[in-house]
């Protein structure tokens, strides 16, 4: 697998990111606009940051048979960090960020028997119930990959992002096979599987003018519900933001909350490590 690697020294934590479809690791870079940038964001505030190409993205796309089921590609992002580390330093651990459908990959991380090792988890543009015109543009996918309104479904509204982000700099020309079963099943059927088993903190994000997922109060609480063995889950609306969250206009401000919220889960494990010897 390949990724991007920013790294801080001493670095409090690491924070390894986890991108959705369409794109690539460059997705937490911000192409042409450092300021941001979730990899430039991270090291100035004492956090590595590694942005990882999912399964079947970046060099990974040319082996799919290594990432045909979700226990590979679990096996292979944690390989792909422990490899990317080497002997650099870690600090108090690792926290996972997933976007949209990395966020799959992000929950089945923090699920996995590794998982309870994890500060925590952010998971950002998903959900549990879709929007109408989401719904009908995930029906037509059964049948056709990118159906017609899925740009602006993901993109819209487009004052929300630097003109120079919608022109596709973005973009991955590769789609591995398994990524349409996760689009289809994810919301009703995988993501309640695997949140029940998430023992670390969850902090949960949709931007305010998410297209393809609802929020809510009641949403939210049916999402809360489902993570019954997380130590806390925190639900946030990310103001002036779109579905893509670290390419919006207002990025910078979604990662420093995210990094904050890194911040309070480094000094929970503290305590808890501070308690235990005690």
């Amino acid at each position: 697998m390949s990724g991007i690697i920013a790294a801080a020294d001493n670095p409090k934590a690491v924070v390894v990111a986890i991108h959705g479809g369409g794109t690539t690791a460059m997705y937490f870079d911000c192409p042409g606009h450092p300021e941001l940038s979730l990899l430039r964001i991270g090291p100035t505030l004492g956090f590595t940051v590694i942005a990882l190409d999912r399964p079947g993205h970046g060099s990974s796309a040319a082996y799919p048979e290594a990432v045909q089921t979700p226990q590979q590609r679990v096996d292979l992002a944690y390989g792909a960090v422990d490899r990317i580390l080497g002997q650099q330093a870690r600090g108090a651990g690792l926290f996972v960020l997933g976007h949209s459908g990395g966020c799959e990959l992000a929950t089945r991380m923090a699920a996995d028997h590794r998982g309870a090792e994890l500060l925590g988890v952010e998971l950002g543009g998903t959900g549990r119930r879709y929007h109408d015109a989401a719904k009908e543009i995930m029906k037509a996918a059964e049948v056709k990959e990118r159906p017609p309104g899925t740009r602006e479904l993901l993109w819209e509204p487009l004052h929300l992002y630097p003109a120079d982000i919608l022109r596709g700099v973005t973009n991955s020309s590769t789609a591995p096979a398994y990524e349409r079963d996760v689009a289809l099943n994810w919301p009703h059927r995988y993501f309640p599987e695997l949140a029940p088993a998430v023992r670390v903190p969850v902090r949960f994000t949709l931007g305010e003018h998410d297209r393809v997922y609802r929020g809510g109060d009641e949403n939210i609480a049916e999402i809360a519900e489902m993570f019954s063995q997380a130590p806390s889950f925190t639900a946030n609306t990310q103001p002036d933001a779109g579905h893509n969250l670290s390419l919006g206009l207002n990025a910078a401000d979604y990662h420093r909350k995210v990094f904050a919220f890194v911040d309070d889960c480094v000094a929970r494990r503290a305590g808890d490590e501070d308690r235990e010897a005690g």
